[in-house]
């Protein structure tokens, strides 16, 4: 399979830097806020340099994907929208509605990227109390009354979390979306094994990805079903390595001591599998970064979600995606600080590269 290459949309806003300071306002000109004539532009680079997708995420600070995807299918041609939702704060059936809608408006570029979630406190926030295991289980039910309501037929459902009486989806797109699970626990990989396309989990050294995969593959054939994988990394590419390597430092420079105490503080506690992982590639330590070559673990140290970075010469970037693409990884999902300047770097640094070795999709 060719690698399907995608970027990311900065719905939260946008900047230079990786974490904004503990206290005080951040350095004029490091944070752009949210606009949509911003988000189209970044959207139109990712669409103009070939990126298959383009990943639209979900969060307390976030703008509402769903919207936001569909505003930005109207501008562009080519490029897909993965957009990440959470299955405990919509209906199945409401969702599945709301993705043939956006499948008609798009002419059939959407991607679902279902995140159960692995922060207590912001589901919470949502009024989803769940633990987060019964929050897998919860998962697995909604995806599977969502491809039950994708037939088109009225459907009964009785289980745990979703009661339905003569379910109906009137109007289902000829092809439904490709479904991304998110996760790096036992339970996330059942989930994906059983009802997804592809399993996502944050970037790690290749030894760690491979026996996750090893494992979630032994699942999926015990259903019977084929699953495929996905990673997601920062980067930072230059013409030179010495050039991106001294990018990466003056990133580490420029983090508040105090912003990063804090966040391992958060990391510690919180119930994320895929999260501890990612603090435990650097366990609070700001040098000796670099955990595989060109693997560099520095936004973890105060950044949620991803912490690692693909690092180096655009050469290097490149080599270290093709072993990736190697190991089995089909989806790999690329974000840089500013999402707008980067996606040019990326676009014409890494891309032509890959398209020479034959790597990419289209």
């Amino acid at each position: 399979m060719s690698l399907q290459l995608h970027w990311f949309l900065p719905t939260h806003g946008d900047g230079r830097e990786v974490a904004q300071p503990s206290s005080g306002p951040p350095p004029p000109g490091a944070r752009r806020d949210v606009d949509p004539d911003y988000l189209r532009q970044v959207a139109l680079a990712a669409d103009r340099f070939g990126f298959t997708g383009m990943l639209v995420p979900f969060g307390m600070f976030c703008e509402d994907p769903w919207l936001v995807a569909a505003a930005l299918a109207a501008d562009t041609r080519r490029i897909r929208f993965m957009v990440a939702m959470r299955p405990g704060l919509i209906s199945p059936v409401l969702a599945a509605q709301s993705a043939a809608t956006l499948q008609r408006l798009s002419g059939g570029r959407l991607q679902l990227n279902v995140v159960t979630g692995g922060d207590a406190d912001e589901q919470r926030r949502y009024g989803d109390w769940l633990s987060h295991d019964e929050r897998y289980a919860r998962t697995g039910e909604f995806l599977d009354v969502f491809r039950q309501a994708w037939t088109g037929e009225r459907f009964d459902h009785t289980g745990t979390h979703y009661r339905i009486r003569a379910g109906l989806l009137t109007r289902p797109y000829p092809v439904a979306p490709e479904i991304f699970v998110g996760g790096s626990s036992d339970a996330a990989r059942d989930v994906a094994a059983a009802h997804a396309d592809v399993l996502l989990a944050w970037g790690e050294p290749p030894a760690a990805m491979a026996e996750a995969m090893g494992r979630a593959r032994e699942l999926a054939d015990a259903h019977g079903r084929t699953l495929t994988f996905g990673t997601r990394f920062h980067v930072i590419a230059r013409d030179t390595s010495a050039q991106a390597w001294q990018v990466a430092r003056q990133l580490v420079d420029g983090m508040d001591p105090a912003r990063i105490r804090q966040a391992q503080q958060r990391f510690r506690s919180t119930e994320s599998q895929g999260q501890r992982r990612m603090a435990a590639l650097h366990d609070g330590r700001t040098d000796d970064l670099e955990v595989y070559p060109n693997v560099w673990a520095g936004y973890g140290l105060v950044r949620p979600g991803v912490g690692t970075a693909l690092v180096g010469s655009y050469e290097d970037v490149a080599d270290r995606i093709e072993e990736y693409h190697r190991l089995g990884l089909d989806h790999l999902i690329l974000s840089a600080q500013p999402h707008l300047e980067e996606a040019y770097v990326v676009g014409e640094g890494v891309l032509p590269l890959l398209r020479k070795r034959g790597m990419l999709a289209g």
